[in-house]
């Protein structure tokens, strides 16, 4: 059985004042626009010679149009014009003159009451000409800054116009880089540093897109000179465009302007002060100069610089950045009926900045401002009220109707329910909600005799009649009498008194854990006449149930105070238990940073939910800005070390000076971590000196006097602070000072100094030994030296080849190889080497000059062969080498590589190495990346090798793309790439540029 619940019973229904202003005609209604009058800029001798300023209006009856120009209205039937009429709402004026511009308002009219439309204005929009005066000559030297006066008469209700600047004819526009700016506030052009080729006639072009038309002045000559003594002088920047304070309105796009001139070029920087970085909606463009925002918010309010940088001195300029907006509605008014003689109150609430001036209008004049209050309604309140919010951004409409209205009594919309239930011993409500204006007087009756208040029976305000503690004598024929100065009505309904509903087992208070499963039982008795249906509801949230309720999974959300209602036609009862749920701690509050040191943070939050069971202890994690992806949070060190479940402050240990930090917290209880709290947000720890110095400190010694020492840059997270860089220290190992070189780039990992003192003599034998230390340095000071590292410098290259060389084969692609390294020069001193270059080509098949190539260090006397050819005769020498170069080679030694077992296709791919100069700026690659795609694929595979060849599976069907580039210290280098035909049994290469030469051959019969 189920049935809905009824709460109250009912003599009549509910109504809602609905009436006219003296009729009962309720289909009518007010004007309402849909379509409103909007700006125009009307461009003189304009084609269509005509404006049409729109305004529709939805009403019943429909609405009759009239029209004010600057608050005075136009009087089109009194006093005809022949430039302005009227068709349908919208006014149209023919052959507009300048005497027709101002602000224009539509104001639309029927029985309901009047309402005007948003004002409009009408504009003439034209461009001044130029003055036709002759400019002067601009005579500046080479390297000076110059500006050139645009001086273009103030535009004439124009919105928006561009500059741009002619070189020498129409159309050549002068391009903008570093070096030439135009402004777009004062059509100005600057150019930072003049040079020779700037020579010629400039003209500033002004545009309109709103008007399509454009003017430019007359030509202005510029006539560098040549400088002083034949040499530029130099200058510090100086900054010559400067924005101003702006107010931008919200949501809007805003333009600052900043230029300088100087020589070197100037370099501009934009910062926002007392903020990491710019707002993320910024954009620069202009070559740095013009700094754009887009869709301002109130956060990007603040101070924002700029800065103007060369090698001779530097400029800045700061200005504030100030947001407002347009009226929003946070409160308005709506359509409203109400009785005549009621009080009433109309309010307008509107935010904005600055704050919004709130004024009324009633039937299109002005009617009051604030809030209308009304003490007494009449009929003459009856109109059309528009409420208006106005600031310096804009004006924002509201427009509602107010009807005052009386009628008699009736029940004709909300009658009574002729059978009505009351449950016994319980508390019966029956309505009497008659439609009337103004409120009736009530008189109720029980079978013909008349009821009065008493202990159990009474006559409520709003006409209900009251009940209490019913019994089977209650049951009969209740009448409701309505009356007021307009007329009576009344209307009767039976009541039957049943059996109370009443829960007999009720549900009790439960515990279960996450996932867990519990019930909540609930049985009730009623009335058999009745159907019944239970009702569970959890903390105001309800859900129809047929008694005892289950609940699967058990989640945190389940917590709450359950109500089971038994609930009849007649009837309810009611009964609650509460149900807790236990599991893992809730996120904890917000983290606030309440103090930052360098390697220290101090952090407060507030305690989330605990789910019934205590927090045992606290985890604070952090993520740093070099974190690999948003998950990369790591447990941090924290004072004290272990966190209890009461702390709610903490100081965090160990952290990266200089960092840029965000932090959360995760609670743990007995059944486990719960989620973590949401990030904190972004700080950045104090700056501190540098501890970290490079690592892998190495080198070797060239030629006329240049060594070349190298190292491991330090990580960005070392830095610690601005301005990051290295000291080189390096000196002879006999002499007593040392040399220093700085570093400013962070990245540099190889440092080359050339001094002929470095030179070996006689005296120095073999090498001479230089000692090599680096240290970090920032701002706040310098790091800690590293070890020192001993590198030589040799005379010579060696002098003596390696001997016994031995090599066998492995596969049919590999093989080892081995040899007795360089010991002793014959003088009884070691010699100096640095490694071994092995060069292998096949005898008969390669050239030399192509033969794959592999270093090894001095301390290593064999290495493994690879990418060999099966079945080929090989060449291989061993050479020792140096900084001064290589040494003589060893005697060839030949072997075989070995037959493949089985046949296959197999793509070879070799090309000739790079090759490298000892004493020169081309390094030797690291190592080659080989891709091999299908054709049309962005994706392919990629294999690093250290030799100059490698083989592939011959592809069998399809075409593919084969492409090398190698790889050196300073990234990849370019890319040589050739095709190849799946089918084809030999492809020549399409590419050869310097050395590097790609060919593809497919070998048939190859052991594998």
């Amino acid at each position: 059985m189920s049935t809905t619940a009824l709460l109250l019973l009912t003599l009549s229904s509910s109504i809602s004042l609905t009436g006219k202003r003296h009729n009962n005609d309720a289909t009518g209604y007010g004007p309402i626009f849909e379509e409103e009058p909007i700006d125009v800029v009307y461009l003189e001798g304009s084609a269509d010679g005509r404006v049409s300023m729109n305004c529709r209006a939805r009403a019943n009856p429909p609405a009759s149009y009239r029209w004010r120009r600057d608050n005075w209205e136009i009087k089109l039937m009194e006093q005809p014009d022949e430039h302005y009429s009227l068709v349908g709402g919208n006014l149209v004026i023919t052959n507009p003159q300048k005497k027709h511009s101002g602000t224009y308002v539509c104001v639309a009219k029927n029985i309901y009451g009047t309402v005007i439309s948003k004002e409009a204005r009408l504009k003439f929009g034209y461009l001044n000409e130029f003055s036709d005066e002759e400019r002067d000559p601009v005579y500046v030297k080479e390297g000076q800054g110059v500006i050139l006066l645009c001086m273009f008469p103030c535009p004439h209700h124009t919105t928006a116009v561009t500059f741009r600047w002619i070189y020498n004819e129409f159309p050549v526009f002068l391009p903008t880089d570093r070096r030439r700016f135009v402004s777009q506030r004062t059509g100005n052009l600057y150019i930072s540093k003049v040079e020779s080729q700037d020579a010629g006639n400039y003209s500033c072009y002004v545009s309109s897109p709103i008007l399509g038309r454009s003017v430019f002045s007359k030509f202005i000559p510029l006539i560098p000179l040549s400088p002083d003594e034949g040499e530029e002088r130099k200058y510090p920047a100086d900054l010559s465009v400067m924005f101003p304070d702006t107010t931008a309105m919200l949501a809007s796009n805003i333009t600052l302007e900043c230029f300088a001139l100087g020589n070197p070029i100037p370099h501009i920087v934009w910062r926002k002060v007392d903020a990491t970085d710019l707002p993320p909606n910024h954009e620069i463009s202009e070559s740095g100069a013009v700094l754009h925002l887009y869709n301002v918010q109130y956060e990007d309010v603040g101070s924002y610089e700029c800065e103007a940088i060369n090698t001779k001195g530097k400029d800045w300029h700061k200005a504030w950045l100030y947001v407002e907006s347009a009226p929003e509605w946070a409160e308005t008014i709506n359509n409203t009926q109400i009785d005549i003689g009621s009080e009433h109150t109309m309010r307008c609430v509107a935010s904005g900045k600055p704050f919004p001036f709130i004024r009324w209008y009633k039937d299109g004049y002005m009617y009051g401002k604030g809030e209308l209050k009304f003490s007494s309604l009449t009929f003459e309140d009856s109109g059309m009220y528009q409420c208006i919010a106005e600031n310096y951004w804009g004006i924002k409409y509201a427009n509602a109707e107010l009807r005052v209205i009386a009628c008699a009594p009736t029940f004709e919309f909300n009658p009574m329910k002729k059978q009505l239930l009351g449950a016994k011993d319980g508390r019966v409500l029956i309505e009497c909600k008659p439609r009337a204006a103004p409120r009736p007087r009530f008189t109720w009756t029980k079978d013909k005799e008349v009821l009065f208040n008493s202990s159990r029976i009474s006559i409520l305000f709003d006409g209900t009649l009251e009940i209490l503690n019913a019994t089977k004598n209650d049951e009969g024929v209740y009448t409701c009498f309505a009356e007021n100065d307009r007329g009576k009505a009344n209307s009767s309904g039976y009541l039957t008194i049943t059996e109370a509903t009443s829960i007999t087992v009720a549900p009790e208070d439960s515990e279960v854990q996450v996932g867990d499963e519990v019930i909540l039982h609930c049985t009730a008795s009623y009335d058999p006449m009745l159907d019944i249906t239970f009702i569970w509801a959890i903390d105001f949230r309800s859900e129809d149930g047929t008694g005892d309720l289950r609940i699967k999974n058990a989640q945190i959300w389940h917590e709450g105070r359950y109500t089971c209602t038994a609930q009849t036609v007649a009837d309810n009862d009611t009964a609650y238990a509460d149900l807790k749920v236990v599991g893992v701690p809730g996120p904890p509050g917000v983290i606030r940073v309440e103090e930052i040191g360098d390697t220290w943070v101090k952090l407060l939050w507030s305690k989330g939910a605990e789910h019934n069971r205590p927090i045992l202890y606290y985890t604070i994690q952090t993520r740093h800005y070099w974190a690999l992806n948003e998950d990369d949070w790591r447990n941090a060190s924290t004072s004290p070390t272990v966190l209890e479940g009461n702390v709610e402050k903490a100081e965090v240990t160990d952290l990266y000076p200089w960092m840029e930090y965000q932090f959360r917290i995760i609670a743990t209880n007995e059944y486990g971590s719960g989620e973590a709290s949401i990030p904190s947000l972004k700080i950045k720890t104090w700056d501190a000196s540098p501890v970290v110095s490079p690592t892998d400190v190495a080198g070797y010694g060239g030629r006329n006097g240049e060594i070349v020492i190298t190292w491991t840059p330090v990580q960005p997270w070392y830095f610690y602070g601005k301005k990051f860089g290295y000291i080189v220290a390096f000196k002879p190992h006999d002499a007593y000072d040392w040399w220093y070189e700085t570093i400013s780039d962070p990245e540099t990992r190889r440092f080359v100094h050339r001094d002929s003192y470095f030179i070996p003599t006689e005296e120095d034998f073999q090498v001479r030994e230089f000692q090599v230390k680096i240290k970090s340095f920032n701002l706040k000071g310098d790091g800690p030296f590293s070890l020192t590292k001993v590198i030589y410098y040799p005379r010579d290259v060696p002098t003596e080849p390696p001997t016994d060389v031995y090599a066998r084969p492995v596969s049919s692609t590999e093989a080892l190889v081995w040899w007795l390294p360089v010991v002793d020069t014959g003088t009884g001193l070691q010699q100096y080497i640095e490694g071994y270059q092995v060069k292998y080509w096949r005898k008969y098949d390669d050239p030399e000059p192509g033969a794959n190539r592999i270093f090894v260090p001095a301390t290593v006397n064999q290495t493994r062969l690879e990418n060999m050819l099966p079945d080929s005769h090989y060449l291989i020498e061993v050479r020792a080498f140096n900084g001064a170069g290589l040494g003589p080679p060893g005697e060839h030694c030949e072997m075989f590589t070995k037959r493949p077992r089985k046949t296959r296709k197999w793509l070879y791919v070799w090309w000739d190495h790079i090759q490298y100069d000892w004493f020169g700026n081309i390094s030797f690659p690291l190592y080659y990346k080989v891709m091999f795609r299908k054709t049309g694929y962005i994706y392919g595979k990629v294999y690093i090798t250290g030799w100059h060849f490698m083989d592939f599976p011959m592809p069998q069907v399809g075409d593919y793309e084969l492409m090398v580039r190698g790889r050196y210290e300073g990234g990849d280098g370019p890319i040589r790439k050739i095709r190849i035909q799946g089918k084809a049994s030999m492809i020549t290469p399409t590419l050869s540029l310097v050395t590097l030469m790609l060919l593809v051959l497919c070998i048939v019969g190859l052991e594998v």
